[in-house]
């Protein structure tokens, strides 16, 4: 079964029906719309060990009007104890990219790689046909803070893969950094399906736009600070849905780390 089926066929179903994967002749997005996602309107679930905010509807968090966007599935949020973590699991057809904002995030996996994630960094895993992972916090004294992401892929049934790496300070203070993208542009890691994920460092008075083609759209996640999406106000936590327009104008108020995807 695929990660996708794994978030119950009810959840399946709702988002084929809410039009989340295409834009139909019906949907208001295409003729422009920017919908805010509010950071403490996410699901929410605390196992003592690990706190998380869940973006779209997850595990035992069901919400119809939050399935995903386009084939973008999951964003959680996750905080998670110092010398815990999540144990051996197994994932399928599913890219996942992991971005720690704070701490350390001790990866491994069957396919034999053994990591800490640091801020900076990004992790991307295909699990293809079959992986199993496991992700504890890599201090015994600090929490670790991180955003775990899935996109549903291009193709089911490739061999899996594992990249991660460091994306210096610099290269985004300012300006929008290509992190992951089909063909693994500028440096970027490959992901297996027509996406692209983009981070920015702003702050206050710095201002990015990203040219956005009319048959794609973007979502815009503020990991830290206090950023203007196309004029509307985010928080750290919020985020945007974007359709149906040529750019997507971020500006800093307050030192800021912006996550943007690109999705077809």
């Amino acid at each position: 079964m695929t990660d996708f089926a794994a978030l119950t066929r009810r959840q399946a179903l709702g988002a084929l029906g809410l039009g989340l994967l295409t834009a139909g002749a019906s949907d208001p997005r295409r003729y422009g719309m920017l919908t805010i996602r509010r950071a403490n309107d996410r699901g929410y679930a605390d196992h003592g060990w690990l706190k998380s905010r869940h973006s779209f509807s997850f595990a035992n968090y069901y919400d119809p009007g939050h399935m995903g966007f386009r084939r973008l599935r999951v964003i959680n949020e996750d905080r998670v104890a110092p010398g815990a973590g999540f144990g051996a699991h197994p994932h399928r057809d599913m890219e996942i990219i992991s971005v720690v904002l704070d701490g350390g995030l001790e990866h491994r996996d069957s396919m034999g790689n053994g990591s800490v994630i640091r801020p900076g960094e990004v992790q991307r895993m295909s699990a293809g046909t079959g992986v199993v992972h496991s992700e504890y916090n890599a201090s015994k004294d600090d929490s670790v803070h991180f955003l775990q992401i899935w996109i549903e892929p291009g193709k089911a049934g490739i061999e899996p893969s594992y990249e991660q790496k460091l994306f210096p300070a610099e290269e985004k203070q300012g300006k929008l950094r290509l992190l992951v993208s089909p063909e693994g542009t500028d440096g970027s890691l490959r992901i297996n399906q027509d996406a692209k994920l983009f981070g920015t460092l702003l702050s206050s008075g710095d201002t990015v736009t990203h040219a956005l083609s009319p048959t794609r759209h973007a979502w815009v996640q503020v990991a830290k600070g206090r950023i203007r999406v196309n004029g509307e106000r985010l928080e750290q936590g919020d985020a945007a849905a974007i359709s149906g327009t040529d750019a997507v104008k971020l500006e800093g108020e307050r030192d800021a780390e912006v996550l943007l995807f690109d999705l077809a």
